[in-house]
């Protein structure tokens, strides 16, 4: 960690550097993944021409290696300098519900760059932000990860507790933040299964039933590169308490519907490199 701390005080002019030649190794030596890449390309986005379909892996690629050298930056970015990279355009829309003492739950993708929306949610949006996360096997990447994701006060939540911890915290008027798009696991039998990027795929059960318990209103944090290293956030309204279950199930269908015009925006900016379409 005290290395990594030492590499992430480097302007970031010169981690963009290091990330330039991480990417030649990655894409022309290493070839990483590249076969996974297009081929979720190409099953879900039918519409491309080949020529298109390459491009796209390429800027993936680039915007893959900025990711690492970005989140490395978190370790010792400065506030000032967040605040002016990640800029969020309408961050007092959760008052509509905060000011009701309700909560909100805040749902992102795996868009790039995921971290930096996290690390600056907590000090743009008015109330206390909870995370939930999925523990690192490597002690080295969970302390990492919880480091960048609690340095402006991120609240870590593991995710098999989400469900105690939102009973325990329910009087407490905050954000709970949930990046929602990936696999949910061969051992949750909870899956919802849905339609996304043309694909039959399943979703987290517990979202809808997050946001039922919570009684919390549901937005969408649509995340856009405006430049190298600068970026936008819009929080979308998917939902308004009271839920039934079948209203609580449409947060998880407006969830999808909201992640794929980002994903269709910029295609480049998704995490293709994910195995994320399996069949049970």
């Amino acid at each position: 960690m005290f290395l990594l701390k030492v590499i992430s005080r480097l302007p970031i002019s010169v981690l963009y550097v290091i990330s330039d030649v991480i990417f030649f190794l990655t894409f022309f030596v290493i070839r990483y993944r590249r076969n996974v890449v297009m081929d979720n390309l190409v099953k879900s986005l039918p519409h491309k021409t080949k020529k298109e379909l390459k491009q796209i892996e390429r800027t993936f690629f680039r915007n893959l290696c900025d990711y690492a050298a970005e989140t490395l930056r978190l370790l010792t970015i400065s506030r000032k300098e967040l605040q002016r990279r990640v800029v969020f355009t309408n961050p007092d829309v959760i008052k509509e519900f905060t000011n009701k003492n309700h909560s909100v739950l805040i749902l992102a993708a795996h868009q790039f760059n995921w971290e930096w929306l996290l690390a600056a949610g907590c000090f743009n949006l008015p109330v206390p932000v909870d995370f939930v996360y999925q523990p690192q096997s490597s002690d080295l990447a969970n302390a990492f990860s919880l480091a960048i994701r609690t340095r402006f006060g991120g609240h870590p939540v593991k995710r098999e507790t989400v469900g105690r911890e939102a009973l325990r915290r329910k009087q407490m008027i905050r954000a709970t933040a949930i990046v929602a798009d990936q696999y949910p696991g061969h051992f949750n039998h909870r899956k919802y299964w849905a339609t996304f990027l043309g694909q039959q795929t399943a979703f987290f059960h517990g979202i809808s039933q997050l946001a039922t318990l919570t009684d919390a209103g549901a937005y969408f944090a649509a995340i856009k590169r405006t430049s190298r290293g600068h970026y936008e956030v819009t929080l979308i309204k998917l939902a308004s308490p009271p839920y039934t279950e079948e209203s609580g199930l449409r947060i998880i269908d407006r969830y999808i519907a909201e992640s794929e015009k980002m994903i269709y925006d910029q295609p480049e900016g998704w995490l293709w490199s994910h195995k994320r379409w399996k069949n049970s």
